[in-house]
């Protein structure tokens, strides 16, 4: 896993970590257009490109939230990600779930959200307004409402407007997501595999295969990613791989049950057989 963090220079260098990987922040947000956004290259290569750029705002913004709560290091996966490896690409895309969850604090950035929207006279948000955002039809950003234990919404100033618990029943309102599934992404479980693919529905994705590719994670599962097969073909392998996943899971639990009671088993009959040596142990003169 690749980290950010801010240099002496005002920039920000690239950190690999492959295992004790320290606290770390993580941005979350839309793209805009991909000229616009700084890339894995553009950090690397260290030129300066990636500074006249407009998402090298995002990357301050997310520097500076993380050392406000402390945090040295942060993630953005416009830059993290060296997008010209496919292999490298499949790996993070399998990995982003679990990364999102890891993080000690998450940064949604709306950049559609003013920070005019907020009632000085109140202090509060107009939730509707903030609701209407495009990061909440988006298919990627689905896994990291769920995902993360601290998720912290910012207008487009960096203004932060509010945490998840703040926006709680509006969320679950607009994103059709149930509201025990927002507080923990584990009860999810509870829920069959239809419903929950069905939560993300209405939720778009620039390449039609990523509405599959986006769910990974969320199911605890793996597969290669084939660009132009088409989002039938990719529920279809995703559908296949959570029935395989769940097979496994549930063999697992067979073999650890059959174990338990065959230790059980065996538990008993080395305890009857020290009972009848000293049983006869006893009679004897």
């Amino acid at each position: 896993m690749r980290l950010l963090r801010a240099t002496s220079d005002s920039d920000f260098s690239l950190v690999e970590y492959f295992d004790d990987i320290p606290p770390y922040a993580i941005l979350s947000h839309t793209w805009g257009a991909d000229h616009e956004e700084v890339t894995f290259k553009d950090i690397y290569k260290r030129k300066g490109k990636g500074k006249t750029k407009s998402g090298y705002e995002k990357l301050r913004f997310c520097a500076a939230q993380a050392a406000r709560d402390g945090l040295k290091f942060f993630w953005v996966d416009t830059c993290c990600i060296d997008k010209s490896s496919s292999a490298e690409l499949s790996e993070a895309i399998n990995s982003m779930y679990a990364w999102y969850k890891g993080s000690t604090r998450c940064y949604v950035y709306l950049s559609d959200v003013p920070c005019r929207i907020l009632d000085i006279t109140r202090q509060e948000i107009p939730v509707d307004t903030f609701l209407s955002s495009r990061w909440f039809t988006r298919g990627w950003t689905f896994q990291e409402l769920l995902a993360p234990e601290t998720l912290v919404f910012c207008a487009a100033d960096g203004t932060e407007i509010g945490n998840k618990a703040s926006f709680l029943e509006g969320i679950a309102r607009q994103t059709h997501n149930p509201i025990d599934v927002l507080q923990d992404s584990d009860y999810s479980a509870n829920y069959n595999v239809e419903k929950r693919i069905d939560w993300t529905m209405h939720r778009r994705t620039k390449r039609e295969e990523d509405a599959a590719y986006c769910l990974l994670g969320f199911f605890g599962v793996q597969m290669p990613l084939i660009y132009g097969e088409g989002s039938a073909r990719a529920f279809a392998r995703l559908r296949t791989e959570i029935k395989r996943h769940r097979f496994q899971q549930n063999l697992q639990t067979v073999v650890s049950f059959m174990k338990l009671l065959y230790d059980g088993i065996v538990s008993q009959q080395s305890a009857c057989t020290s009972c009848i040596v000293a049983y006869n142990h006893h009679r004897c003169p």
